[in-house]
């Protein structure tokens, strides 16, 4: 999206500082990523609260140009469901993303903790969804990576609206091809057409709006498999059910709204509008009968573990290192899992150490070990720091995991640590 030339662009977004903390105070890490940490931050002038993203800037090497012009339509989206950027400041090593703050928690926590949920609170939930991708969709723009974990209460208030968050910064932060980057980040709620690998427009974002309305209804995924492949198969073929006993309770009206959104012929799925205009959206269909015993309890079961783990293959951490054009350096080795209570999902790559168990870091260790590379296992939550070795603690919990780490091809023999390639 062209918005004018690249040198009036610079002038008009990027507000320079020598020193983030002379601005924000730093109060805590809210969440990491493979490329940037988002922390909780207090305007000194103002007291105002904000969520900061922290890039660094070696990250966005040769993607300057599409980087700024991306951000400059950022901040030109207003809507009052999703999260706003409010400004972004630049320092000679890092480029500060400052964000609204949203603090009333993430969608599925908000539904297992109520005590009554019904049809008509999931209409009204999707509805807010559909009104702000509806919205981006008339400025040409396609989130391409709607999930549970980015739909987030405004406030705590019974009455909060949902917001979308983290809109748009993927492509930033993601890998260089759209679609590795969407497989591998949120296999379950990616279309047919992404895993395909042909061209995709908005409705995309049409089939994620699907699979979440399925979960908000069930409290489960529509596909699930624990091997990768299996799974993409199902997604391929768009084969999910509506199960009983979990989907009796619910109307002809629901199922019909879901299939059409998750549609396998991306010509036939619905757009944002015409989901708008159905009437278990629209109308009255909504059923108000109370399904919150049986969501919850789905939800808790099939999404509690999401807190501790994300799920990546091993081939595609592999794809991901050649990419980076590490692939001439790769060889077979052990790895480094991070056990700790914290987080229990993540391996590390240690030019030096392969093969060591770490188990006290919090989630701030992406930053504090920049030469690794993270790649994400599925295994249960830990709830106490393992005294085995890491293969054997991971046979307790998995086979299928456990052979996973053995065939991971992780160490790589570069001269330079990965931070300064």
């Amino acid at each position: 999206m062209d918005i004018g030339n690249e040198e009036s662009v610079n002038e008009c977004w990027k507000k320079q500082v020598d020193d983030i903390k002379k601005i924000f105070e730093v109060k805590e890490i809210l969440g990491t990523g493979a490329f940037s940490e988002v922390v909780l931050a207090q305007e000194r002038t103002t007291g105002k609260m904000y969520a900061v993203k922290c890039i660094p800037k070696k990250a966005l090497r040769g993607k300057e140009s599409s980087i700024e012009n991306e951000i400059a339509v950022l901040r030109k989206i207003k809507h009052e469901n999703i999260v706003a950027l409010e400004d972004i400041y630049e320092s000679p090593n890092y480029l500060y993303l400052i964000m609204q703050l949203v603090s009333g928690g993430e969608l599925f926590d908000r539904i297992v903790e109520k005590g009554f949920y019904t049809e008509q609170d999931a209409s009204a939930l999707i509805k807010q969804v559909l009104d702000a991708v509806n919205y981006l969709h008339s400025l040409g723009i396609v989130h391409r990576d709607l999930k549970p974990e980015n739909l987030l209460y405004f406030n705590p208030h019974d009455e909060s609206k949902i917001m979308i968050s983290d809109f748009g910064l993927s492509k930033m932060e993601g890998a260089a091809s759209d679609i590795m980057s969407t497989a591998c980040g949120t296999p379950g709620y990616v279309a047919p057409e992404v895993l395909a690998q042909k061209p995709y427009s908005k409705a995309v974002d049409c089939w994620s709006i699907g699979v979440i309305s399925y979960i908000l209804l069930c409290g489960y995924p529509p596909f699930y498999d624990e091997n990768d492949s299996k799974l993409f198969e199902q997604i391929l073929k768009a084969e999910y059910e509506f199960d009983s006993p979990y989907w009796d309770d619910i109307s002809d009206s629901a199922k019909d709204f879901i299939s059409n959104l998750m549609q396998k012929d991306a010509e036939k799925r619905f757009t944002c509008s015409e989901a708008l205009r159905h009437p278990w959206i629209a109308g009255d269909t909504a059923l108000c009968k109370n399904i919150h015993e049986s969501v919850s309890r789905q939800m808790k079961k099939n999404f509690a573990k999401a807190k501790w783990r994300q799920a990546f293959n091993a081939a595609a951490v592999i794809r991901h290192m050649r990419r980076l054009h590490l692939g001439s350096h790769l060889s077979q080795t052990n790895v480094s899992i991070n056990l700790g209570k914290n987080i229990s999902s993540f391996a590390f790559v240690f030019p030096s150490q392969p093969g060591k168990v770490l188990t006290s870091l919090s989630p701030v260790h992406i930053s504090a070990h920049k030469s690794t590379i993270p790649c994400h296992l599925t295994h249960s939550r830990i709830d106490h720091t393992p005294d085995e070795g890491v293969i054997s603690t991971l046979r307790k919990l998995d086979h299928n995991v456990c052979q996973e780490v053995l065939h991971m091809t992780c160490k790589f023999n570069a001269e330079k640590p990965l931070w300064q390639m």
